[in-house]
């Protein structure tokens, strides 16, 4: 028995200096390959990705962009044999909807994320928050008729004029939508709204949300339903402005690990990495994205409590959300 005993004390003793060892691995220890499916804007991507190089020079990266349904359909595609590591992007509510694909993680910077902003059982961590916008071009609308509710983007003056993108495609376009859904006293009231909504897109709709604010600013339409994040990089063009509508959301942008990824120690590593303080510095600083840490203000951004944030039943976005999109592809070619 004692011998058994201290056999078994051995192996605690190794095990535990080969965790101690790990984690005391310098940057530079760290090596083999990383692939991150994203679907963030080209510019914050490319430099949240240069950051972890250069902090970790000998783990090579590969990204995958596209768009976060794209993105959730490869993972169900490759469930048997995932190609991807780690998720960085994509509405934590449609996260949610795909968490049988992700394997639970509790990220280093745990402490400092509220629960609002992370899965009860750490299958995503939120890393910055999405308050929605209205973006509008000042030479194709008068800031007086900018609307500042979501039933004021039906008004008929605005008929073909406003950019949005099928939320078949896109993660923030189904957070708008679901947005449009929760900010009426009931579903079925909502659905009334959104039908009003799709009638005034005049049968246009983008097929990725990058591309609401550029059609905005270029002039081609004259309102776009978009994200903060995309917004304030026109805060210098003085033919741009925006708006938080009322009854608005901040679902947070979240980043999920892969379950049965080929590199998960590069998959929790580059979790920690986006969440920790010098990259979610940087992603705010550089590129006006919000942090989702409770010690880091936003510089360059109001408070979130100026952003009109009403209730967002996450819940129901997530679990109703084949139905959702279906209700609204319905509709659009009705």
């Amino acid at each position: 028995m004692k011998k058994v005993l201290s056999m078994l004390l051995a192996l605690v003793m190794v095990f535990a200096l080969c965790v101690t060892a790990s984690a005391d691995k310098a940057p530079e220890e760290y090596t083999g390959n990383l692939v991150i499916y994203s679907p963030h804007d080209a510019d914050p991507l490319a430099a949240g990705v240069a950051l972890f190089e250069k902090t970790y020079p000998n783990v090579k990266v590969e990204v995958i962009a596209a768009g976060t349904g794209e993105l959730c359909q490869r993972l169900a595609a490759e469930a048997e044999n995932p190609q991807g590591d780690v998720l960085w992007g994509g509405g934590a509510d449609t996260l949610a909807a795909y968490t049988e694909y992700f394997a639970p993680y509790q990220c280093a910077n745990d402490d400092v994320i509220g629960d609002a902003y992370k899965d009860a059982d750490d299958m995503w961590i939120g890393e910055s928050p999405l308050p929605m916008v209205f973006i509008y071009n000042k030479t194709l609308i008068d800031e007086a008729d900018v609307p500042t509710t979501w039933e004021g983007l039906c008004d008929e003056s605005l008929k073909g004029q406003i950019a949005y993108c099928s939320p078949s495609k896109s993660g923030s376009a189904y957070t708008q939508l679901c947005t449009m859904l929760f900010s009426q006293p009931t579903i079925e009231e909502g659905w009334a709204l959104v039908e009003k909504f799709i009638a005034n897109l005049d049968g246009k709709l983008q097929d990725s949300s990058g591309n609401c604010h550029k059609l905005v600013a270029a002039g081609e339409y004259a309102l776009g339903v978009t994200i903060e994040k995309s917004a304030v990089l026109y805060n210098d063009n003085p033919d741009i402005g925006y708006v938080y509508p009322e009854a608005n959301s901040a679902v947070p942008d979240g980043v999920a690990l892969i379950k049965g990824c080929p590199n998960e120690e590069n998959a929790k590593l580059f979790i920690d990495f986006v969440t920790g303080l010098d990259c979610q510095k940087d992603q705010n600083v550089n590129w006006k994205r919000r942090p989702v840490r409770a010690d880091l203000e936003p510089e360059g951004l109001c408070a979130l409590d100026q952003c009109n944030v009403g209730n967002y039943d996450f819940l129901y976005a997530a679990t109703n959300r084949d139905d959702i999109k279906e209700q609204f592809n319905d509709l659009s070619v009705g």
